[in-house]
């Protein structure tokens, strides 16, 4: 007869084995993970011919001491484009070739010879500024008045008559012709062709025409065409900087487009994504918050890594180059130090900010399946 007692005998001695067989297994397999972990990312890649780790990529850890010597790096992904100061100018309307100019001239002479009989002016209308800087005025001939103010153009004018007619009084109206313009291409409300009302007229004042910065824009950058030269900035320097507020001249073309960096988050992240930037400088610490942080869980906050590699070109022996075209910045989450580093260390477009995993999520899952092995086996 088979008693209560038997039959717990029995799954003591079957049930117990099991989980210890269960846990055997689970210490020999890997479990999986979706991520690596700090020491397995930064193992070696190679070895020497007696043994010794090499690795084809540098590792430098980011702190207090290290983030002078990073600064010195290139910069990667940043546009290389210089802009240009501001150059204050007279608020003066400055004549050019293809502008248009009204003349009207009084005189008080009766036989005047630029006057009919009963006749107190003269008027020529719509002479345009030829390509040599010049009009033609009857009993005068060419004269030239490009780069001059209005102001200074008539008084040129009046002198030039003063032979012909003495008393002459000379009233001058210039209008600007198609080439004195600039073009706004992009990025705001209403772009098109802008007459420049003066040679003191800047982008911002290009920009306020158009009706601004599109708000829809991610971290606008300002691109300024000028003949075959192309300059930029973006918009939050341009902004912050009454000195960058650049001088505009004719022909000038302006384009306002969105921010195309990007950087990269893998491994036990807030997200495993493509992210763009936000701003202009991006710290490692304002990726982190991007990203979403870390996975409380999984993550190994010891081991933030930030993946980038340099062109060759770039590669030197001194401490203000890259050691190799590979390098793993490592930062450390649980130290102030490591926080305020994380903080200054700038990421650049293309970088991957990889967290590893913890070790002790895997000692924990192992654990976890234990427990439910032992319980399940003590049901049993």
């Amino acid at each position: 007869m088979v008693t209560a007692a038997t039959r717990r005998g029995r799954v003591l001695r079957t049930g117990l084995p099991r989980a210890a067989l269960l846990l055997a297994c689970l210490a020999g397999c890997a479990l999986p993970r979706g991520a690596g972990l700090t020491s397995e990312v930064l193992a070696a890649g190679a070895y020497t011919t007696d043994g010794e780790a090499v690795r084809d990529f540098s590792v430098e850890p980011v702190t207090r001491e290290t983030l002078p010597v990073y600064a010195t790096w290139p910069a990667l992904g940043e546009p290389a484009l210089n802009w240009i100061t501001r150059q204050a100018e007279p608020a003066n309307r400055i004549i050019d070739t293809g502008d248009s100019i009204d003349i009207t001239i009084w005189t008080s002479e009766e036989n005047s010879l630029i006057t009919a009989p009963g006749q107190r002016y003269m008027s020529m209308d719509d002479l345009t500024v030829s390509a040599s800087g010049e009009i033609f005025l009857p009993y005068v001939g060419e004269i030239r008045i490009s780069g001059m103010s209005p102001d200074h153009a008539r008084e040129r004018v009046q002198e030039a008559f003063a032979s012909v007619t003495p008393n002459a009084q000379v009233q001058l109206e210039m209008t600007e012709g198609p080439q004195s313009t600039v073009a706004l291409i992009g990025g705001v409300s209403s772009p098109g062709a802008y007459p420049i009302p003066n040679q003191d007229f800047s982008i911002l004042e290009l920009l306020a025409e158009g009706g601004g910065v599109s708000n829809a824009l991610r971290n606008p950058q300002v691109r300024l065409m000028r003949g075959e030269s192309i300059y930029g900035t973006s918009a939050e320097r341009l902004f912050a900087n009454p000195g960058l507020d650049t001088t505009l001249r004719r022909g000038d073309r302006v384009v306002v487009q969105e921010d195309d960096r990007y950087f990269l988050s893998l491994g036990a992240a807030g997200s495993e994504s493509v992210h763009e930037f936000t701003k202009q400088d991006l710290t490692a610490l304002e990726a982190m918050s991007i990203i979403g942080g870390v996975t409380d869980s999984r993550a190994n906050p010891q081991g933030i890594l930030i993946l980038r590699e340099y062109p060759t070109s770039a590669v030197g022996p001194g401490a203000g180059s890259p050691p190799m075209t590979r390098v793993v910045f490592t930062i450390d989450l649980t130290s102030a130090d490591g926080l305020f580093s994380a903080g200054r260390f700038r990421i650049y477009s293309g970088d991957l900010v990889y967290a590893t995993e913890s070790p002790l999520s895997s000692a924990q899952a192992i654990i976890s399946i234990f427990g439910s092995a032992v319980t399940l086996a003590g049901r049993l």
